[in-house]
């Protein structure tokens, strides 16, 4: 008791400190959450909090220098609330959603947090317990619980964010995108495109061309809807037809100048496993004799499409993409087969480091045949595929490129890390001459996304810093990370600190001021 008294009196002193949990207590003191594991520290973030904190913190501590033209908000989502009462979610998928703002302004930093109050979020916090199932959690006794009416109903708002004509929204794949006040961060409620598309998914990877004009879609008991917004946020097109292939689980898409692509995995959902109680995550079936259909869409007639065949193969995320009219270019990251991937994900949830599986880099070079209007059957047409064998993830470019010819690719990279789980380093691709370039950190850190912040006034692919978050396992802190992107190797520019430590999220964006 005397050391835990001490502690507090320490926390007392860090300046512009919000509200602190007990979980942060508790980890600083070395003190695990009940039903977590010690054995793998770098695993400590995925306990999550109570959803009572309300983190804030002024005048961050700088190690290093700040590029003078870094000013604007970088705003981060991912799964923050992991338990309630006794109850624990299984997967990490399906923790509520903490947003981040992270303020760069006049050389100084800013970090705020806030938990998306959407309509599953209040109610349980109300009941003291869950009340709804999750994406990979189910409970046996759901029937005393409350009722699933619609996919909002289980919208916890944990995957990324995008700012839309001064608008912040937490987004969810499975469900509507969620508004949220871009200073204050607290929620305002789901967001409707129109009418008859209320509660239809609008999903976690919206790709923004460079003037603005958006895209997206969303997946549903076999159906896909696809949404054109212009930069003031207004639906410009829409569409909403049956997919050419059975995919439970759709995560990202790739855009080009001409078209949209996207990767169905042969991911079955067996609704008899659903209906006997199991989540929607362990009722998914993974048919590594089926093909992956390449679904292809012409952004200019959404009811021209392409599909075609290649080996099974589970993608969570694309770069980029780029066409010439008859052939598309594009990269993502393959991940490994889907129960393998799903029970690692199982595993980190406990605090048990899973064995470490490698997701990697895959180029398409896609020729294109005859169209066929409803999408149904294989089209005419080729893939090429090249391949590449280092552990990354999260690949992103240069926000002046998406959907047009581009060379530089940066991931998350895992760098002789051995056994211990997550990312520790950053890897520089340029994908016309092949050459890398990487920064580890060492086993003392986790990684996480860092996106591309274009220099002020500049305008040649690739000129701006790498921006993204960490976790230092010894000093039990989170931190942000500044790098040169075009001098990756050299090293950070700078690091700012938090006095706390913050859950491992998964998406983000910087919104330049």
């Amino acid at each position: 008791m005397q050391r835990r008294n001490l502690f507090k009196a320490g926390l007392a002193g860090l300046a512009g400190l919000g509200n602190l949990s007990l979980l942060q207590e508790a980890l600083a003191l070395g003190v695990m959450a009940p039903g977590f594991s010690n054995l793998a520290p770098e695993l400590a973030p995925l306990q999550g909090f109570s959803g009572r904190e309300m983190f804030d913190a002024r005048d961050l501590r700088i190690e290093g220098r700040l590029p003078a033209g870094l000013s604007g908000v970088y705003y981060r989502n991912g799964p923050g609330l992991m338990a309630r009462g006794q109850e624990r979610y299984k997967h990490w998928f399906d923790g509520d959603g903490l947003v981040q703002a992270w303020t760069f302004a006049g050389g100084a930093v800013h970090h705020k947090a806030r938990f998306v109050q959407t309509k599953k979020f209040r109610s349980e916090a109300a009941a003291g317990r869950f009340l709804l199932p999750a994406f990979g959690t189910s409970f046996a006794n759901q029937e005393s619980r409350s009722p699933v009416r619609s996919s909002d109903d289980v919208n916890v708002a944990n995957t990324s964010v995008m700012l839309n004509e001064g608008r912040l929204y937490a987004l969810w794949e499975g469900g509507s995108a969620y508004e949220l006040d871009p200073i204050s961060l607290a929620t305002k409620g789901p967001r409707v495109w129109t009418p008859d598309l209320a509660g239809v998914p609008f999903s976690a990877h919206p790709k923004v061309e460079a003037d603005g004009t958006v895209w997206n879609f969303g997946s549903q008991s076999g159906q896909m809807v696809i949404y054109q917004l212009s930069a003031q946020g207004q639906l410009l097109n829409s569409r909403v037809f049956k997919m050419p292939a059975e995919s439970a689980m759709v995560h990202d898409f790739a855009v080009s100048q001409r078209f949209l692509v996207f990767l169905l995995a042969p991911l079955a959902l067996d609704m008899e496993a659903v209906r006997a109680g199991s989540s929607m995550l362990e009722s998914m079936r993974w048919k590594a004799q089926d093909a992956t259909t390449v679904l292809v869409i012409d952004k200019s007639d959404l009811d021209r499409r392409w599909v075609l065949q290649m080996p099974a193969a589970m993608v969570f995320h694309f770069g980029n993409a780029w066409d010439d009219g008859s052939q598309i270019h594009l990269d993502y990251v393959e991940a490994q087969p889907f129960p393998v991937i799903n029970a690692a994900l199982n595993d980190i949830m406990t605090g048990t480091r899973p064995k470490q599986k490698v997701s990697s880099p895959r180029f398409l070079r896609i020729s294109l045949g005859a169209s066929s209007a409803s999408g149904a059957g294989v089209n005419g047409g080729r893939i090429e595929m090249r391949s590449r064998d280092e552990s990354v993830e999260f690949p992103v470019v240069d926000p002046r490129v998406v959907a047009q010819r581009y060379r530089h690719v940066y991931h998350l990279n895992a760098i002789d890390t051995g056994e211990r789980w997550g990312y520790n380093g950053l890897m520089h691709l340029d994908i016309e001459s092949g050459r890398r370039e990487r920064f580890s950190f060492g086993n003392d850190v986790v990684l996480e996304e860092h996106v591309l912040v274009p220099k002020p006034n500049s305008s040649r692919e690739g000129e701006g810093w790498l921006l993204g978050l960490g976790y230092d396992i010894k000093a039990k802190r989170s931190f942000a990370s500044v790098f040169d992107a075009q001098a990756l190797s050299a090293g950070l520019l700078a690091r700012v600190w938090l006095p706390y430590w913050v859950s491992y999220g998964f998406h983000g964006k910087f919104y330049a001021a």
